[in-house]
């Protein structure tokens, strides 16, 4: 792996997509999981809902899960990028 050609425009535009690319699995799925417990804590919290008492124990998991999956993304990308930089060296 070389370091990227960020003299021209072409270059820093094929290194913004490659950064992007990377960890995306990831960084979406770790958003799906953020809503998704967001939204359940939101229910949970009605008193009258059938989602309301233990199951906010579970919501909570849900928006740990997800903020986890999401740095797991970013530590995926600074890597990638920390990796690529010292190619250039």
């Amino acid at each position: 792996m070389s370091a990227p050609d960020l003299n021209s425009e072409q270059g820093r535009a094929d290194y913004r997509r490659e950064l992007r690319r990377t960890g995306w699995k990831f960084r979406w799925g770790g958003l799906a999981l953020i809503v998704l417990g967001a939204i359940w804590v939101l229910l949970a919290r009605d008193a009258g809902s059938p989602l309301a008492g233990q199951t906010i124990v579970g919501a909570y998991a849900l928006l740990a899960a997800g903020w986890v999956c999401y740095l797991v993304a970013v530590f995926q990308r600074t890597r990638l990028h920390k990796r690529r930089m010292a190619e250039g060296l």
